[in-house]
């Protein structure tokens, strides 16, 4: 209801107002600064021929703009053939691997993994890094070498480390 009013006070005597703001003759100058409306007087002073200079007008560069003729095109074409170059090219999906098909996307595009299998892929270099090396974790989930470095390089999995009591008084779980 309040978005009528709001409409209607707004559009209120539209035409009118558009019509005056229409029919005025020129926008207004920005006002001068004091000092240099005194530099402009004296300026024009000193040489009266500028005053008609800025009001002359010059039909020569007048009939130079009226055959001044743009035209422009769009480079569109090329940009809709790569488009479509890319959109035609076959991608490549794999499944994932494991038994994590509960997730939402069953394909997995190739030299990409899911954050369970890079959990999981962590966690198996972890425990055992003589079997699951960075090569055969590279061709078990069609990753390059270098990614697979980096990942194992910089990436770890939580580990929860459990220190012995040592003469401190430690809260006794209830469970």
């Amino acid at each position: 209801m309040g978005a009528r009013v709001t409409r209607a006070v707004r559009n209120f005597n539209l035409e009118n107002r558009a019509e005056r703001e229409i029919s005025r003759a020129k926008p207004s100058t920005a006002p001068k600064h004091p000092s240099t409306r005194s530099l402009l007087r004296e300026q024009l002073s000193h040489h009266p021929e500028i005053e008609g200079e800025i009001a002359r007008k010059d039909n020569k560069l007048l009939s130079l703009l009226k055959d001044v003729y743009v035209d422009s095109k769009d480079p569109v074409s090329s940009l809709r053939a790569k488009d479509t170059e890319r959109q035609q090219e076959p991608k490549e999906f794999r499944l994932p691997v494991g038994h994590h098909f509960d997730m939402n996307t069953m394909d997995i595009p190739k030299g990409k993994i899911s954050v369970v299998e890079a959990l999981t892929l962590l966690n198996n270099h972890k425990l055992s890094p003589e079997t699951w090396t960075a090569e055969k974790i590279a061709q078990e989930y069609h990753l390059e070498l270098k990614d697979v470095n980096a990942l194992l390089k910089y990436f770890v999995t939580f580990e929860v480390k459990v220190f012995p009591h040592e003469g401190k008084k430690a809260i006794q779980s209830k469970c």
